[in-house]
């Protein structure tokens, strides 16, 4: 494993739209944001629990 990968951290990510936490989760998981982006609608549109997950995510991770 690279040093890199050692280092890994859950951030908000500068692609920011909100509050960053889909740049953020892209980057950590090495995706387009696009995708992730997506996918938390579809969360917040089918289940609600996008929603509460992205204020969350916005609250709990770290700006770089």
């Amino acid at each position: 494993m690279s040093n890199m990968e050692n280092n890994k951290r859950l951030v908000k990510g500068q692609d920011k739209k909100i509050a960053g936490v889909c740049s953020g989760v892209a980057e950590y998981f090495n995706i387009d944001a696009t995708v992730v982006r997506v996918a938390w609608a579809l969360l917040t549109i089918c289940y609600g629990v996008g929603l509460v997950a992205y204020i969350v995510g916005a609250l709990v991770m770290p700006n770089e």
